[in-house]
């Protein structure tokens, strides 16, 4: 990103970046001044967008949320029927259309930080009612069900961070096994 005169930062353009940072460095580079650093400019830019650097982390947290369940909401509503639901989300979580390592970034600071805990905590609880709620619409009544395909999910976007495989399909495989119950 160029500063300067030509352009001014945004506070997205921070968030964008914390983003990057976050995926590629882990969250120990989502400080003032390694910020200011990757982004050719002076803690200053980040200060004028951000009280501090936990408004900064919040703030990072809460796009990432707000993103990750605008991306539940998208993939229910563009599918119809139970079934095409349930596979479509089911594959979703295995194979996320965007933010894949940021997704996996957030988890592994939720580790060790209260705030990322908390929102993936919300983020984990609304996908888990959807997949419940699908699965009890397709006749499976087993509760755990969709802690499992849940947690196969989470597990096969991990792997496919390694480029190899076919998570859509493993995780649609998955599904079918599960309705094959019914």
């Amino acid at each position: 990103m160029t500063t300067g005169r030509s352009k001014r930062l945004t506070r997205d353009d921070w968030l964008a970046a914390g983003a990057k940072l976050l995926a590629k460095q882990g969250a120990g580079a989502l400080k003032a001044e390694p910020m200011a650093r990757h982004m050719k400019t002076t803690k200053g830019s980040f200060y004028w967008h951000f009280k501090d650097v936990p408004d900064f982390h919040g703030q990072l947290l809460g796009r990432w949320e707000k993103a990750a369940l605008a991306e539940l909401a998208a993939v229910i509503e563009g599918e119809t029927g139970a079934v095409a639901r349930l596979r479509a989300l089911a594959q979703t979580i295995a194979a996320p259309e965007t933010g894949s390592t940021t997704e996996s970034a957030v988890r592994s600071w939720a580790i060790d930080a209260e705030a990322a805990r908390d929102a993936v905590a919300r983020v984990d609880e609304a996908r888990l009612t959807a997949l419940h709620d699908l699965l009890t619409d397709t006749g499976i009544g087993n509760p755990e069900m969709a802690r499992i395909i849940y947690a196969a999910g989470i597990g096969m976007d991990l792997l496919g961070q390694t480029g190899k495989g076919d998570n859509r399909g493993s995780m649609g495989s998955l599904v079918d096994l599960v309705l094959a119950l019914r």
